[in-house]
């Protein structure tokens, strides 16, 4: 899928227009946490992408965990590119990182509802203890410039109709199992943020929308993977809740633009977020699009509620967010919930 997909070149030639410092990149050593995740290995491709075409490409460390996936993921590119480099590890037990590191995009995470409920300590530690291995690598390597990408769901539940901001954050609870996720998520944006005050760390944070696009795999077990499964095969769409959630969405692409936005132009010690703010619409109201509009009318949306605590999934919420912060560095999405999907199911086939 590195370039044989029509799709993804168009996506990085989009990409290559925004009107970024790209030349900053020049040259420059670019660690990438989690680049085997959807994020993650998009970072790395484009930053491969945009090596391509210049003189002093960037050079890429990958951190990952598994060899094998790393290999299916990334093989064409190592064959390719010999500007990037796997690194073998865990960001809770990080190898020793020979050299310099310029930037640290810090994008690995557990990102399973179900893992929040059924391994919560692991979920907590990973997020936390594996925030402060890279923010101390960055004060060691004297970096210009890291990046921890964080989750929307750190504005916990807001009252329906609120536009969010940065400054919006809503209670949770800390005993509630399923926070594990969202809680470590606030913990360390506050550590990035205290890294920033009183060491001086060049670190930003940047608060993703649910983020999705092409290289989802087919099985992913997502609400939003399944909407696009069903109106692939003509199933119809069950969801186990009332689909009232609603929340604003994100394509990969524009995940990306906005990572390199914060990562070059963001002001240390800030938290952005990023999000199609046209794509706000509830989970029942997503399908019903999806199964009207791409599934040759075949899908339709039906109901069979289940019991939320044990599914894992978060209690209804409304994240209508606002990105005004974020634009105001000059970045935009460009992607609507149709062009989403439709990209996404082209390389899901």
């Amino acid at each position: 899928m590195w370039l044989e997909s029509e799709t993804l070149r168009r996506d990085y030639d989009r990409l290559l227009k925004e009107p970024l410092p790209w030349n900053m990149l020049d040259g420059k050593t670019v660690l990438v946490t989690g680049a085997t995740g959807l994020i993650g290995c998009a970072v790395v491709n484009s930053l491969l992408y945009y090596g391509k075409g210049v003189s002093n490409p960037p050079r890429v460390l990958a951190l990952v965990r598994n060899p094998e996936k790393a290999q299916r993921m990334l093989g064409a590119q190592l064959e390719e590119c010999p500007n990037l480099k796997l690194v073998l590890g865990d960001v809770t037990k990080l190898p020793p990182i020979d050299g310099p590191v310029d930037y640290i995009i810090h994008a690995a995470s557990q990102t399973a509802s179900k893992a929040f409920v059924q391994q919560p300590v692991e979920t907590i530690t990973t997020t936390v203890s594996g925030t402060q291995t890279m923010l101390e690598l960055c004060r060691e390597k004297g970096c210009k410039g890291m990046v921890y990408l964080s989750s929307m769901e750190v504005y916990g539940t807001h009252p329906k109709g609120q536009r969010i901001t940065e400054a919006d954050v809503g209670v949770m609870v800390p005993t509630k199992i399923r926070n594990s996720y969202p809680l470590s998520k606030q913990l360390a944006e506050c550590l990035c943020a205290s890294y920033a005050a009183e060491y001086g760390t060049s670190v930003r944070m940047l608060r993703l929308a649910q983020t999705f696009g092409p290289g989802v795999p087919l099985e992913d077990k997502r609400v939003f993977a399944e909407i696009a499964r069903c109106a692939m095969t003509g199933k119809d769409m069950v969801l186990r809740t009332t689909g009232e959630s609603a929340h604003s969405y994100l394509y990969t692409m524009d995940a990306v633009s906005a990572i390199l936005q914060v990562l070059l132009t963001g002001k240390d010690g800030e938290a952005y977020t990023a999000a199609n703010e046209e794509t706000y619409c509830s989970i029942a109201e997503m399908a019903e699009l999806i199964c009207s509009k791409l599934s040759g009318g075949r899908s339709k949306v039906v109901f069979d509620l289940g019991d939320l605590d044990k599914l894992g999934y978060p209690e209804a919420s409304y994240l209508d967010l606002d990105t005004s912060k974020l634009q105001a560095l000059g970045w935009k999405p460009h992607y609507d919930l149709l062009e989403m999907y439709q990209n996404m199911m082209e390389t899901m086939k």
